[in-house]
């Protein structure tokens, strides 16, 4: 599977920042991983010696959505407060890590975050928590996160 195939499907006014993701997390070492899903194609980008996945494109009936994996997000809070409101919601309303609760069907790797939005103490599952739509006033943000998890990586 082919980058380019999945372009295709992205809503063009989109697309550049797609590409910009692309093309800035494979200059940063990250490896690419496609495949395919219900709603189209999930395309993973892999940092590191362990390979623990930094982000994804995720096609949603909604549109696009951009998953950031932020396992360093509690060096880089000031960036999580500054998110709009309405990715802020999105944080919040992301379900609670099964982990914390001591119950099982939790996924095995997930790990889950701990962290404060808005003076709140959260315990967020990682594969649903930074979980954002791509729009024109996330775009901005979900970069800015990119950058900021990716810098934690190279230096641990």
């Amino acid at each position: 599977m082919d980058f380019e195939v999945f372009i295709k499907e992205v809503d063009p006014q989109y697309q550049g920042f797609a590409r910009e993701m692309h093309e800035y997390l494979l200059k940063n070492d990250c490896k690419l991983k496609m495949t395919s899903a219900k709603n189209g194609y999930v395309v993973s980008y892999q940092y590191g010696k362990k390979k623990r996945v930094l982000m994804n494109f995720v096609f949603r009936k909604s549109g696009l959505v951009a998953r950031v994996y932020a396992d360093n997000i509690n060096q880089y809070l000031g960036v999580l407060e500054s998110i709009p409101d309405a990715m802020k919601k999105a944080v919040e309303k992301a379900p609670k890590c099964k982990r914390f609760e001591e119950t099982p069907g939790c996924n095995p790797k997930c790990s889950g975050y701990v962290f404060s939005l808005s003076n709140i103490q959260h315990q967020k599952c990682r594969y649903n928590c930074f979980l954002f739509e791509v729009n024109n006033e996330s775009i901005p943000f979900i970069k800015t996160m990119i950058e900021k998890e990716l810098e934690c990586r190279a230096e641990s």
